[in-house]
C-alpha cells in the first residue's frame, strides 16, 4: 500500500507538475499568439495609416501644384491679354492722332496756300488794275493838256 500511496502522490505531483507546465505553456503560447497578432495588426493599422497618409499628402500637393500651376497660366494670359489689348489701343489712338494731326497739318496748309495765293491773285489783280488806271487817266492827262494847249494857241 505504501507502495500504492506513493504511487498515487507521485501521479498527483506529476499531474500537478503537468498541469502548472502546461498552464505555463499555454500562457507563453498566448502571449507569443497576442504579441504575433499585436504586432500583425500593429502592421497593418501602420500601412494603412500610412496609405492614408501617402494618399492625403499626394492630393494636397496635387492640388497645391494644380493651383500654382493655375495661377501662372492665368496670369500669363492675363498678361497676355493685357499686353495685346494695350497694343491695339495704342495702335488705335496712334491712328487716330495721326489722322488729326495730318487734317489739321492739311487744313493749315491749305489755309496758308489759300491766303497766299489769294494774296498774290490780289496783287496781280491790283498791279494790273493800278497800270490800267494810271494808263489811262496818263492818256486823259496827256490829251487835256495836249487840248489845252491847242486851245490856247489857238486863242494867240
Amino acid at each position: 500500500m505504501a507502495c500504492h500511496i506513493s504511487r498515487q502522490t507521485n501521479r498527483q505531483t506529476d499531474r500537478q507538475t503537468d498541469r502548472q507546465t502546461d498552464r505555463q505553456t499555454d500562457r507563453q503560447t498566448d502571449r507569443q499568439t497576442d504579441r504575433q497578432t499585436d504586432r500583425q495588426t500593429d502592421r497593418q493599422t501602420d500601412r494603412q495609416t500610412d496609405r492614408q497618409t501617402d494618399r492625403q499628402t499626394d492630393r494636397q500637393t496635387d492640388r497645391q501644384t494644380d493651383r500654382q500651376t493655375d495661377r501662372q497660366t492665368d496670369r500669363q494670359t492675363d498678361r497676355q491679354t493685357d499686353r495685346q489689348t494695350d497694343r491695339q489701343t495704342d495702335r488705335q489712338t496712334d491712328r487716330q492722332t495721326d489722322r488729326q494731326t495730318d487734317r489739321q497739318t492739311d487744313r493749315q496748309t491749305d489755309r496758308q496756300t489759300d491766303r497766299q495765293t489769294d494774296r498774290q491773285t490780289d496783287r496781280q489783280t491790283d498791279r494790273q488794275t493800278d497800270r490800267q488806271t494810271d494808263r489811262q487817266t496818263d492818256r486823259q492827262t496827256d490829251r487835256q493838256t495836249d487840248r489845252q494847249t491847242d486851245r490856247h494857241l489857238l486863242l494867240l
